[in-house]
């Protein structure tokens, strides 16, 4: 897949995954936070948390799941970036999790799955 097209596949996958988010109640308080870590796909609030999400869009399993993409190395850079936004907005008493948003497109219709508290800081 060209790079266009992973762009265009992660957009509509970050689409989705705020849809599916709402729907289930969070409040989706930015979308592509920058750091100088990097990049937060979405952080919302979910009741009294902050929540972390990493939106990972595939289609089909040639890679493996979305979830499973999520390496260890990832987990620490998204921890490090959150720990960013966590300092600049003052949340240190919020409590904070991280979930992964996975989304297959594969068969025409997408299949969405959230992994709440995928992972630990």
């Amino acid at each position: 897949m060209s790079t266009d097209g992973r762009q265009i596949l992660g957009k509509m996958g970050e689409d989705l995954a705020c849809c599916e988010l709402q729907r289930r109640g969070y409040a989706v308080l930015a979308r592509r936070y920058r750091s100088r870590h990097g990049e937060i796909d979405i952080v919302a609030r979910d009741g009294t948390a902050v929540v972390f999400v990493e939106v990972k869009a595939r289609h089909g399993g040639r890679y493996g799941s979305g979830g499973a993409a999520v390496t260890a190395w990832k987990q620490r850079r998204l921890v490090r970036m959150a720990s960013e936004f966590v300092a600049r907005h003052r949340l240190h008493d919020t409590p904070c999790r991280f979930d992964v948003v996975a989304i297959d497109f594969e068969g025409g219709r997408p299949t969405i799955e959230v992994y709440t508290n995928a992972f630990t800081a």
